[in-house]
């Protein structure tokens, strides 16, 4: 044993070999290791990708232009239904839709009010590159409450730049931008909700001195007195078997200092959505006007949207911490032109933009 031991050593050849075919398999061992952990670590951490995907060029969005919208609709006075300052902005709403090329559908229809009153309304629909099965629905409301309910004078009637002439504004820039710039991937279809508004306020109807109105119950086919159009439009929608990728709903997106928090109903039923609008804008530069914490739900058309509909809705809507939901502005004659923020209008408008070019 010990001359063979020693034949095997005076042969360096062969033990070398192995070591060396050792070493290099167990190099290759760890090279494999390192590349599968390398591979699937961030997937099962969950961890941010150390690079962000850059956002797609989207056409430029203009404030002036944003702000300008908003002063056209006050300038029709309160709009609300059965006024004619509201067949008026309705009108308007219509040409300008047909003016930046979309395919217009108006969508009429009645509805009865909590204090017995029927409404002509009117659901104001412009879409964009209608053969693409791929769509997006960007959505606000257009008509004004009746009264300013929370106004030391109830009775009175307010512009309503904020609720909601600021979410039509910036949609209508939307539209002029997808009209001039080049097209998005997606179809884009904006929809105008008429008689989001209304609702139901007995107390108010006592104290501007109306009495007590009677106590109506729910007509058949209405789930709330509130949110009329989003209601008719999600059970009626205005083409047979339309749905969308997912939807985004603008409220009260005009006010100075205005902050969106992620809603609570679109949390629960669009979360994805949510978070890649907020991380967006994070990405553009505005993470203060859209803060990074989740809130409680409101009722808005968006609720109608998800739960009749079918169609996953993001409400972007003021919050103020101090507050919650609104401002101290909400259904008063303060919501006027002196409250809108250009600025404000811009960052949202760019944001939604960023967020439709991406899509693919």
């Amino acid at each position: 044993m010990r001359s063979g031991q020693g034949a095997l050593r005076s042969s360096p050849g062969p033990p070398l070999m192995m070591k060396k075919l050792l070493r290099s398999s167990l190099v290759f061992a760890v090279l494999v290791l390192l590349a599968l952990l390398n591979g699937c670590g961030p997937k099962d951490s969950g961890q941010k990708p150390a690079v962000e995907k850059p956002l797609v060029q989207a056409p430029p969005f203009s404030a002036d232009s944003a702000f300008q919208f908003v002063k056209d609709q006050v300038s029709f006075g309160p709009r609300i239904p059965n006024s004619p300052a509201h067949r008026k902005a309705g009108d308007y709403l219509i040409e300008q839709l047909k003016k930046f090329g979309a395919t217009v559908t108006v969508q009429a229809f009645e509805a009865t009010t909590y204090d017995g009153q029927r409404l002509a309304l009117r659901n104001i629909i412009g879409s964009y590159f209608p053969e693409r099965q791929k769509r997006i629905l960007l959505a606000a409301h257009w008509d004004t409450r009746p009264f300013a309910d929370k106004d030391e004078n109830p009775a009175a009637k307010f512009d309503g730049a904020n609720d909601g002439a600021s979410g039509v504004a910036v949609l209508l820039e939307m539209a002029r931008a997808l009209q001039a710039g080049e097209p998005p991937a997606a179809g884009v279809d904006i929809i105008f909700f008429d008689g989001e508004d209304w609702g139901h306020d007995t107390e108010t109807w006592e104290k501007i001195g109306k009495g007590k109105p009677a106590n109506f119950p729910l007509p058949p086919g209405l789930d709330s007195w509130w949110c009329l159009g989003s209601q008719h439009w999600s059970k009626n929608k205005h083409k047979p078997n339309y749905s969308a990728y997912y939807g985004i709903l603008l409220d009260m997106v005009g006010a100075k200092n205005s902050h969106f928090f992620k809603e609570g109903v679109s949390m629960q039923y669009a979360p994805a959505v949510t978070n890649k609008i907020w991380k967006t804008a994070s990405q553009l530069g505005y993470s203060s006007l859209f803060v990074n914490r989740e809130v409680a739900g409101i009722t808005d058309d968006h609720v109608f949207v998800n739960e009749i509909g079918k169609i996953p809705m993001v409400d972007i809507v003021h919050y103020d911490p101090a507050l919650g939901f609104f401002g101290d502005y909400h259904h008063r004659t303060k919501d006027n032109l002196e409250l809108i923020s250009p600025e404000t209008l811009e960052a949202v408008g760019r944001v939604l933009l960023a967020v439709i070019y991406s899509e693919e």
